[in-house]
């Protein structure tokens, strides 16, 4: 969760560090704005379903799907990835969020809702890894495990064996001349 309440301030720092840049006409200025406003209202919407019930949470998330299916524009594709990458809720799923982020990354001259979405792709993609890794870590522990229980088992045996032998020659040993 704090994750992505650092994403969302870093969100929010891309979104006024846009103010500062001086644009080439007055369309692109209002552009701009529009798109960091589209940005800190998406935040925002993230914010709030964070904290609703999960019944409340999957509503948004229909909702979102919804939107999406009619309109593929960048602010809908954000919106969708934003609650498909929630943490701690039953419809997770980062590899969809990173799929639908990934066309927003490319762009030439990127404006807020890129830079944003670049940012959410890097998490996302980051945390994608991290789980790999994680599954890969836990492959290799179970492969530990079973090869100290292979060895537990060989071990159990030899000392068997080794009882036996000792009986063996004990038995030789006593055994009259």
């Amino acid at each position: 969760m704090s994750r992505t309440i650092a994403v969302f301030f870093c969100a929010c720092a891309l979104g006024g560090c846009t103010a500062f840049i001086t644009p080439r006409s007055g369309t692109v200025s209002s552009a701009s704005a529009e798109e960091s406003r589209e940005v800190l209202e998406l935040i925002g919407y993230t914010q709030k379903v964070a904290t609703l019930r999960a019944e409340d949470q999957r509503r948004e998330l229909n909702a979102s799907n919804q939107i999406f299916s009619k309109d593929r524009r960048a602010y809908s594709r954000v919106r969708l990835a934003l609650l498909l990458a929630l943490p701690g809720t039953a419809f997770n799923d980062d590899t969809r969020a990173a799929s639908l982020l990934e066309p927003l990354t490319g762009e030439a001259e990127p404006g807020p809702m890129q830079q944003f979405a670049g940012l959410l792709y890097v998490q996302i993609s980051e945390r994608l890894r991290e789980q790999r890794r994680v599954g890969q870590l836990k492959e290799q522990l179970e492969a530990m495990k079973a090869i100290e229980r292979n060895a537990a088992q060989l071990k159990e045996q030899l000392d068997a064996m080794r009882a036996i032998e000792r009986k063996i020659i004990e038995r030789e040993l006593a055994r009259p001349k």
